[in-house]
């Protein structure tokens, strides 16, 4: 009896004085990390900044290997619904986005940054271009992208919005084709967006013109719905909308979604 009391009584004095023994250790909630290869269909104009984002992607997820496609946002389109393989597709128009929407490949893509278009010139601008009538003069050699892809439909709309028919000697299949054109002095000057001009630095220079607002490009992101990896899949679509994702853009020149 007596030592019945005793074990009482000390278990009392824990009480009291909260010595209780430690409660269990709450479940790890931790969501697991990802590994493996994710594979990213994105249009060209995205080339430098996503490259970025997939080496800070990397360093937080070790164990996943991110694989680029950079091109055409149309074909990047066309060449999904056939049935490339691809996990992740960053488009740089809505337009291109639905025709992988409508084949039932992806759906609810999200909106994640915004791009307009400026006049390029190779550096020293030797075709004294000032603005965008400028690309009615014939003797000047001018590159489009084609109207088909995302920064081509684009020029249609600003060159409609300003009234002018440009000169225009080739079109090309992706913006970066017409930058290297610019760059390699091979045309006078061409129609790109701001962040290309950006992003090749004193090569080239940039010639902001009004008509640019009227043709702001929405680029929209999507984990495909056939990905052979649809957790590295979503991972990389939640980074390039997280924070830090969208300040890799914002220092890119891409405008906020």
């Amino acid at each position: 009896m007596q030592k019945t009391l005793a074990v009482l009584g000390a278990l009392a004095v824990l009480a009291l004085c909260g010595c209780a023994a430690e409660p269990a250790a709450a479940p790890d909630l931790a969501v697991p990390s990802v590994a493996g290869t994710v594979t990213v269909f994105a249009a060209a104009s995205l080339t430098d900044v996503f490259e970025a984002l997939g080496d800070e992607f990397t360093a937080e997820n070790p164990e996943v290997a991110v694989s680029f496609n950079f091109g055409g946002s149309s074909g990047l389109a066309e060449q999904i619904v056939q049935g490339a393989p691809a996990d992740v597709f960053a488009a740089a128009s809505p337009s291109t986005m639905t025709t992988v929407t409508d084949a039932g490949l992806a759906t609810d893509p999200t909106v994640f940054a915004t791009n307009t278009l400026e006049l390029v010139v190779p550096a020293g601008n030797p075709g004294a271009i000032a603005g965008l009538d400028d690309l009615e003069r014939p003797e000047l050699a001018v590159a489009l992208c084609a109207a088909e892809v995302p920064c081509g439909a684009a020029s249609v709309t600003a060159l409609e919005s300003a009234g002018i028919v440009a000169s225009v000697d080739t079109y090309e299949q992706d913006v970066k084709a017409v930058l290297t054109k610019v760059e390699l002095g091979e045309v006078d000057a061409g129609l790109v967006y701001r962040t290309d001009v950006l992003a090749a630095g004193d090569s080239v220079e940039g010639l902001p013109f009004a008509e640019a607002g009227s043709a702001v490009n929405d680029y929209p992101v999507v984990a495909l719905a056939d990905s052979a990896n649809p957790d590295a899949a979503a991972a990389f679509v939640a980074f390039v909308l997280s924070e830090r994702g969208q300040a890799l853009l914002s220092e890119a020149g891409f405008g906020a979604p």
